[in-house]
């Protein structure tokens, strides 16, 4: 089935959905049903068995879905087979080691880069800190498939339009500041006050 074909809200939800079945996984868990999904998840178990249907028969009636049988299948459709290359832009939050995640084994944090001449040249949790002017020279001998920005949020237009003009299609704006998406990538907004706003819309709908 073509990627295409799976809805924006669907396609959000599949990584969260790998992560818990590789926990179930751990515990020797084989099978899971959607109401077993739902709680775990918080997510109606009508919504997670339109999900999966969008993906194909995956389960069967009565006897829920096999774990490990949905691990490979969404090892496959999210492609957790191949390799990408990220680097960070704003050493202040290198804390975001997305290489430290052993549940994400296709991501390699490459390098990190920095406009403060005192962050640069050193090395943060095995990550070395390059001054950013270097990111052109760095893209070209490198390959690199997303820049997360987590510099403050004043530079993070700028930042992201040099990961552009470096050839960087993928962004991870993790900054305060919205930023428009420069021609030719595709860009994610992670926003600390929307999502916490979103959490507490859901908190007080369990609440009522």
């Amino acid at each position: 089935m073509e990627v295409a074909r799976v809805p924006v809200v669907t396609a959000r939800r599949l990584p969260m959905y790998y992560r818990y079945l590789l926990t179930l996984r751990k515990l020797g868990k084989e099978r899971v049903s959607s109401t077993e999904v739902s709680a775990a998840l918080q997510i109606e178990s009508a919504t997670v068995r339109r999900d999966f249907s969008y993906l194909g028969e995956l389960g069967k009636r009565g006897y829920g879905y096999s774990v490990s049988y949905l691990i490979e299948f969404l090892q496959g459709y999210l492609r957790h087979d191949e390799q990408v290359g990220i680097i960070l832009i704003g050493s202040g939050r290198a804390g975001i080691n997305v290489s430290g995640h052993d549940q994400v084994g296709q991501l390699r944090l490459l390098t990190a880069f920095d406009v403060d001449p005192e962050a640069t040249h050193r090395r943060i949790d095995g990550i070395e800190v390059r001054p950013l002017s270097e990111l052109p020279e760095f893209a070209r001998s490198t390959p690199v498939d997303i820049a997360i920005l987590t510099t403050p949020g004043v530079y993070a237009q700028a930042v992201a339009d040099a990961v552009a003009e470096a050839g960087i299609i993928g962004i991870l704006n993790f900054t305060s500041q919205f930023v428009i998406a420069p021609v030719g990538t595709v860009l994610h907004q992670v926003d600390l006050i929307s999502e916490l706003q979103f959490l507490i819309y859901f908190m007080r709908r369990f609440d009522s």
